[in-house]
This record gives structure tokens, sequence and C-alpha cells, in this order.
């Protein structure tokens, strides 16, 4: 049975909780958060990082911390993404456990006791499996199963099905996590990748408190994109092996008309300018649609080597700090 080594002081626990226009939310957000962690033994601290946020959602942020002196408020300088968000409160933690959560109020705060029930029993991470695949659309449910079949086949990791950004790590895990300098950042596969004793935790996400989803489609597939590219070679060995097969085509081809030659009957070769064409297309098309692979790894490349930062903070706004400032 895992056991974790309980110290005689309150264990500290970060709450990390990205936030990207979310003035209609935040408020409920923040008092169903309150509510859960009312009566747990650990001290916490909540961290919400706005990802450059166009309405008032910094200014309720703002609001919230001068009435709970345990809120820090982080301000991005520009909206970098979600991933680079929950990053940049990951990278602020110091707690001896670290849980990330959604402000829209899908990830439910009223789990937070049972996972660091289970953080105690000795596992480093908790993950949460979502359990409204029925509840989706038919495209978002088709996708989802999609991605998470065809990543887990070509990766050297397995990720969740349906998990989600809603997890706990232990400081061990979460400095294993900031040792990975990638710029590409699929969360769910790091924190598989890293290999710490792990439990999942299955829930069903309630609605929405407000607004709607700010995972666009071109949003999901650029995060599919980091995921496949960043955690495969696979596209260039699929590339290798197709290529393998038109040589094989061609040498089949070059002994088709030996045939002709060796057997003297050269009347019955047609010119056949027609499948000749039809080659050259689809050899070009693939040459051009792996040329394209092998672009997209070149350009990941390129952009790792530039060691521009993943995220840029204009400000951080931490009450505490700022009254131990005025005291001295």
């Amino acid at each position: 049975m895992l056991t974790r080594n309980l110290s005689s002081h309150p264990r500290c626990v970060d709450i990390i909780v990205p936030v990207y226009n979310e003035e209609a939310a935040i408020d409920s957000f923040h008092r169903q958060l309150t509510d859960a962690l009312t009566g747990l033994p650990q001290q916490f601290n909540i961290i919400y990082v706005d990802d450059g946020s166009r309405d008032d959602t910094l200014e309720h942020l703002h609001a919230l911390a001068e009435e709970d002196r345990r809120i820090n408020v982080i301000e991005l300088s520009r909206n970098f993404g979600h991933q680079a968000a929950l990053c940049a409160g990951i990278d602020q933690a110091r707690g001896d456990f670290v849980i990330t959560l959604d402000g829209d109020g899908q990830h439910p705060p009223a789990l937070i006791a049972e996972m660091l029930t289970l953080a105690e029993g000795g596992y480093d991470i908790v993950l949460t499996q979502r359990l409204d695949e029925e509840q989706l659309p038919f495209f978002k449910r088709f996708t989802s199963r999609l991605f998470y079949q065809f990543t887990n086949h070509i990766a050297e990791t397995d990720i969740t099905p349906a998990s989600s950004d809603f997890r706990l790590m232990s400081r061990s895990a979460v400095e294993a996590l900031r040792s990975m300098p990638e710029y590409h950042r699929f969360l769910r596969g790091m924190v598989a990748w890293i290999g710490f004793r792990s439990i999942i935790l299955p829930f069903k996400p309630p609605q929405r408190l407000a607004g709607e989803s700010k995972y666009s489609l071109n949003k999901m597939v650029r995060l599919a994109m980091d995921a496949i590219f960043s955690f495969s070679l696979m596209p260039l060995y699929i590339g290798i092996s197709i290529g393998g097969l038109f040589l094989l085509a061609a040498l089949a081809e070059v002994v088709y008309v030996l045939n002709f030659w060796i057997r003297g009957d050269t009347s019955h070769l047609a010119p056949g300018w027609s499948s000749l064409m039809f080659m050259l297309l689809v050899v070009g098309g693939a040459r051009m649609v792996f040329m394209g692979i092998t672009g997209i790894y070149i350009g990941y490349i390129f952009q790792e080597v530039k060691h521009r930062p993943i995220y840029i903070i204009r400000n951080i706004y931490d009450k505490t700090e700022n009254q131990k400032e005025q005291v001295s």
C-alpha cells in the first residue's frame, strides 16, 4: 500500500486557475472553490493566471484578491494560450502539492478533498477523466476518440482518454515537469511521460457557469499537432514507408516492361500517357505532403532553438507581499 510520510505541519497546496475572458463566471467559481476548501487541514494558496483577458476578468480577480489574502494574480502580457497559462502558474507554485483546474466551473472544486486524500496516500499524480463523452456532439466525440487512439498508438507514452488538465501533482512531480524545457507544451502528454505514480479519478463535469468554451477548432487542432509532433516521429516513418512502397511499385513496373523486351513483344507496350501522368501526380503529391511533414518538424526545431519564453508576465499581484513591503 502506498503511503506518504506526514510531517507535523500542515501541507501547503497551490491551486492554479488559468482564466481568459471569464468575467461572468469567475466570482461564482471562486465561491465554489472557497466552499470546497473550507474545513480542509491543508494551507492553500490560490494562483489565478489571467491569460490576456480582454474583458473585466482582471478587475474581478483584483477585487477577489482584496477580500481573500490567499489569492495571487499573475497577469500575462497577452493571450499565450491555455497550456502556457498553466505553465506560468506551475512555475510560480511552491507548495507541497499543486492542483490545476479551469475557472469555468466544469472542473468541480469539490473533488479537491478526494484528490488530496489520494495524494496523502502516496500518489504523486492524481489525474481526472471526464465521463460526459456520450453527451458531447458527434463531431467532438469522434475527433476526441480518434485523437487519443492515434496519439497513444504512435507516441512513446499512453495518455488517458478523455483526460483533462484538472490534476494534482506532488512537489517532486512538479519539479520533474518543470525540468522539461520544450516550447510546445502538451501537458497531458508531459505529465504521463514523467512516469510518476498516478491514479485516475473519474468525474462528471457540470455545466459551465457562464459564457462558452474558449477552445476553438483552430486551437484544438494546434493542441493536437503539438501532441503528435512533440511526442512521436511516426509521421516521418510513415513518409519513409510510403516512399518505400513507391519504390517497390517502380521496381514492379521495371520488371513488367523488361518482360516485354525479353519476349520480344515490344509492340504491345502502349505509350501510357494517362497512367504516367497519374503516377507522376500521385508521387508528386506524396512528396509534397511528406516534405510538409518534414517542414513542420523543422519549424518546431526552429522555434525550440530560439529559446523564446513560453509566456511573459506583465505583473504579479500578491497582497501579502505588498503588505510586507508596507510594514518594512
